[in-house]
């Protein structure tokens, strides 16, 4: 029974601006950078403009969710919340398109006249959220067989049709995604041995379907020197990090992030780390630590389980999308196109990322415990 209402202001100022910060400087670094190259690329003033305008209305999006109570909405809504992520998926299927106009790439995205919308990074934080409260529903007996059916067609009708769109960089994100949450949830470890085990078996019976440029860049995300071709990108965008050295070239200065194929998207990173040398990657990966950490702190201290898996969720997104594109740029781990949190060009991209911390701040800011309200936490 909540007793007393709170003013907006007086809720707002409970936000935790920690992780506002954090944001608002990974984001600041990726406008900064991309006002260093609006000359450099065909488009790079416009690109500019909306890399900025995304960044501050996530900021706004954010301080709008957090006042909605996310336990609410996810309780009643989640099985329409789910239902809508399918169908976005299928939307893509259907009528999705490339900004390259390359009949060859994925078609992931949808042209919404003025932009280029990629329905896929809406469906994460979707994605979490119907999670969160399947796995709250079956959370006393996560480990049995009929629990673990009921949650998993969940998650695999939705993993299953990010791959179906072709779109194998987000599908491992939502796997990730899924892992951590049920790991979160308690489930035995004993699982995920059973589940490593059954992929090493599988992987020589799955290779030889793969297609050869599917084989050729997981084959250069570890060796990219055993293909001119598909280690091109990732050698080039290693150079980049090495001649920006510690300080970097300045935000005017550096060259050989020219070279890098589809760097604003694939490889933001490193020309952020040309530009602002590996001090500036530095700057990046502390604010990205601390705003996980605080993150992971809100998960520990939420009175409801489905705010804790929703938290899990957004650190999965957080650590497997900046390690993957970190790997991507070393020319450490293979190109599939997963964007670097708060840094990557794409409205799309930095819009879903604030959105997730949205829901985030709502944990935080409806965790008050009320006189005489009884719960099960």
């Amino acid at each position: 029974m909540k007793v007393f209402s709170t003013s907006i202001k007086e809720r707002l100022s409970q936000l935790d601006f920690v992780i506002l910060a954090c944001a608002f400087g990974m984001s600041a670094m990726s406008v900064l950078t991309l006002y260093g190259i609006r000359d450099q690329y065909a488009g790079g003033s416009r690109m500019f403009i909306i890399q900025s305008v995304s960044a501050l209305l996530g900021l706004a999006l954010v301080i709008v969710m957090a006042l909605f109570d996310y336990d609410a909405i996810v309780s009643k809504l989640w099985l329409p919340i789910a239902g809508v992520s399918v169908a976005l998926l299928v939307l893509v299927k259907l009528i999705g398109t490339n900004p390259t106009n390359d009949p060859s790439s994925p078609q992931l995205w949808i042209n919404l006249g003025v932009i280029y919308w990629q329905p896929s990074e809406t469906v994460k934080m979707l994605f979490i959220m119907s999670i969160a409260k399947n796995i709250d529903l079956i959370k006393e007996k996560i480990n049995h067989p009929k629990s673990l059916a009921f949650v998993g067609i969940h998650a695999v009708i939705v993993i299953g049709m990010v791959i179906f769109i072709n779109d194998l960089g987000s599908a491992l994100v939502f796997m990730c995604i899924f892992a951590v949450m049920m790991y979160t949830a308690g489930l035995s470890l004993w699982y995920y041995v059973g589940v490593l085990g059954a992929a090493v078996v599988a992987t020589p019976y799955i290779w030889p379907h793969l297609g050869y440029y599917q084989q050729m860049r997981i084959l250069a995300g570890f060796d990219p020197t055993v293909s001119e071709k598909y280690g091109y990108q990732p050698l080039k965008s290693r150079a980049a990090i090495s001649a920006g050295g510690f300080w970097g070239k300045g935000l005017n200065g550096g060259t050989e992030y020219l070279k890098v194929p589809v760097a604003t998207t694939d490889c933001f990173f490193a020309i952020t780390a040309e530009k602002f040398g590996l001090f500036g990657a530095l700057i990046y990966m502390l604010m990205m630590t601390v705003l996980i950490i605080r993150v992971i702190h809100i998960a520990r201290m939420s009175r409801k389980d489905t705010g804790t898996y929703i938290c899990a969720g957004v650190v999965a997104v957080m650590i497997a999308q900046t390690t993957e594109n970190m790997g991507m740029c070393l020319a450490m781990l293979p190109v599939v196109g997963i964007t670097m949190p708060f840094l990557s060009y794409g409205g799309s991209s930095m819009l879903s990322t604030w959105m997730l911390l949205g829901l985030v701040e709502s944990v935080k800011l409806h965790n008050t415990k009320y006189y005489f309200e009884r719960e099960k936490a």
